[in-house]
């Protein structure tokens, strides 16, 4: 029986948390009608977990997607309740912004994103089935009609066959109490992927009129206030604190004494869980030394009393997460809101997914988010932006645009996942950028910019401000570079700030050089150029550490030389003499583009890739 036809369209997107939102927005922003389908209309950027952005490593993932054109830096700036910068005290290569959200205005501020694009229409149903003509995407069924599309993007989060377990309760649901898919997951086991079972939790909702804020620390904002995008104006607003409380001895005896009762431990869940954002239950297990855990408590927005328990993820029984609660200290008579929960839910293998994020088998389709096997929002909206504008240059009939490890964190996130693959929920982390002091967060626009443009996400404004920017810097580095000061001024200046004076006329640039010297400070010297905030921070930087950028940048040259070394479609390894029977099997699984992917692959030696090498001119000689 034929179908209800509800619509045509150029590509299908298949949710709309984080992924879902960029990928929609990137497609309909590139000039293709777009249809963007999510289980519930409320559940729109819904933050399940911990109302916040950014963060170490995923605050460097925000300033990327805003680079690039997309939309959470933007929302975050529009409904930040508190912000600040962290790892102040170390170097630039790992600092990154963290802003707690109001967890209902940023739904509705992205909501209202989708909503208001001329060519994307935003519709409720479950999308049951993804159709395929000749091995290539023709269209998604959704609750009974069916959508014709050449392209679709599966950003189906955590909802896949999903679990609710709190004990031995289990429901069938989604987070938050939303509805689950049921349906997809068969479809893409039809489609030939091999599904897996991940897991992840939350911490309980409690109420923020039965806390005792006098017996915890608050935790103030910065002043003035950074913002995420790029294009985000400053000025103040008010900010609302979050507290730091802890765990103690009390609080981990009762954990250990129940432990039995918790649904990882007592077998009922069968997903693998993250090990970088562990349960309660896993910390006083892991950290047996620990007698005390740090907690945050921060609000979940100005309209709400719900209080989120930050550090106090688990599946404990609901008597065993209320005795633990008013064990510790500022909480001895909170009342739960919301109890804590682990889910699990299907996902696929990424090792299945070119670096494009698009399938590898089944051309028009791609894959974004937590079904990828990541956990986080910044991850999830990176990959959405990243496939939105992969399946968008496809159907285009243009090349994909692929960021490498030495270009974006997005880079190092997809490469990570395509890759690498992961064999638990995969989360973003400055230790797996080996470039990470070229790819900070503050010069993302100055990185990403330029790439993105051909995509048309980038408008003239934020061309304008990058040109302008980078106008300042280079004026700068000039006057710095050609300007010698007077020797006392100078050396007056460098024993203020306590550095050794010199005894002959240096160039500034070379005092710039020095720890505790800034360019506001070499002003008072010389008429040096008015530069932006922005620009200031730039030439400062670079000044301070440019040795190992310049490190850096030779690395990332040799790591180019690699990938543009290019391995022809269909080569079939399995036949090479040379190779181990571990790299053939990899080889032929993952079916890297270039040299540097094949060399980042776990099972493939350096002595296996001399012989690809080997392999790839003769096959050039012929």
């Amino acid at each position: 029986m034929a179908r209800y036809i509800a619509g045509e369209y150029d590509v299908a997107v298949l949710g709309a948390g984080h992924a879902g939102c960029e990928a929609a927005l990137a497609c309909a922003r590139m000039g293709l009608k777009t249809l963007c389908l999510t289980m519930n209309l409320d559940s729109v950027a819904l933050m399940a977990c911990n109302p916040a952005i950014g963060g170490t490593s995923k605050g460097h993932l925000v300033r990327e997607l805003d680079a690039l054109g997309g939309e959470m830096g933007l929302a975050a700036d529009d409904t930040f309740i508190q912000i600040r910068m962290l790892n102040t005290g170390k170097g630039p290569a790992v600092h990154s912004l963290r802003a707690q959200m109001d967890k209902r205005r940023y739904h509705e501020r992205m909501k209202a994103a989708l909503e208001r694009e001329p060519l994307l229409d935003l519709y409720m149903g479950e999308c049951q089935a993804i159709l395929t003509e000749g091995g290539h995407v023709s269209g998604v069924v959704a609750s009974g009609v069916e959508y014709k599309c050449r392209g679709a993007i599966v950003a189906a989060g955590v909802y896949l066959k999903s679990r609710i377990l709190i004990g031995d309760s289990v429901a069938e649901s989604g987070p938050s109490g939303m509805l689950r898919s049921n349906s997809l997951s068969g479809s893409l086991t039809d489609l030939g992927f091999v599904l897996r079972r991940f897991k992840t939790g939350t911490p309980p909702r409690v109420n923020r009129r039965s806390l005792d804020f006098d017996k915890m620390e608050p935790q103030q904002g910065d002043v003035p206030s950074p913002r995420f995008s790029f294009m985000s104006g400053g000025g103040e607003r008010r900010q609302y604190p979050c507290y730091l409380t802890y765990t103690n001895p009390r609080t981990h005896e009762i954990i250990l004494s129940n432990i039995h009762r918790s649904s990882m431990y007592s077998g009922l869940v069968t997903g693998t869980g993250t090990r970088y954002c562990p349960s309660i239950e896993d910390k006083i297990k892991r950290f047996a030394d620990k007698d005390r855990h740090q907690l945050f408590i921060e609000p979940e927005g100005l309209s709400t009393m719900e209080m989120y328990v930050q550090g106090l993820s688990t599946s404990l029984p609901y008597d065993v997460q209320v005795a633990m609660l008013h064990s510790i200290s500022g909480l001895e008579h909170c009342e739960i809101m919301r109890p804590g929960y682990a889910i699990e839910y299907d996902c696929i293998d990424p090792n299945t997914l070119n670096t494009d994020l698009g399938s590898k088998d089944i051309p028009g389709l791609y894959f974004a988010g937590q079904i990828n096997g990541s956990s986080g929002y910044e991850e999830a909206a990176a990959q959405g932006l990243y496939a939105g504008i992969n399946c968008a240059l496809y159907l285009k009939g243009e090349e994909p645009l692929i960021l490498s490890r030495g270009d974006a964190y997005i880079g190092v996130l997809v490469d990570d996942l395509a890759t690498k693959g992961t064999n638990e929920p995969y989360r973003m982390m400055t230790s797996r950028a080996e470039y990470r002091l070229l790819l900070r967060q503050d010069n993302a626009d100055l990185r990403l910019t330029e790439l993105g443009r051909r995509t048309g996400l980038i408008s003239e404004e934020r061309y304008a401000r990058l040109m302008e920017k980078q106008s300042d810097m280079e004026r700068a580095v000039k006057a710095l570079s050609a300007t010698v000061p007077p020797t006392e001024a100078l050396n007056e200046l460098l024993t203020q700030r306590g550095s050794t004076p010199v005894s002959s006329h240096v160039r500034l640039m070379d005092m710039l050089r020095r720890d505790g010297i800034t360019y506001t400070d070499l002003t008072r010297l010389a008429p040096l150029p008015d530069i932006s905030d922005a620009a200031r921070e730039q030439v400062e930087i670079s000044a301070h550490y440019d040795g190992y950028i310049e490190k850096q940048r030779r690395q990332v040259e040799k790591l180019r030389e690699q990938e543009s070394r290019l391995i022809p479609d269909g080569l079939d390894f399995m036949a090479m003499d040379g190779l181990r029977i571990e790299a053939r099997q990899k080889l032929s699984s993952i079916r890297p583009k270039n040299i540097g992917q094949a060399s980042r692959i776990s099972g493939v030696s350096p002595a296996d890739i001399g012989v690809l090498l080997i392999h790839l001119k003769q096959l050039e000689g012929k």
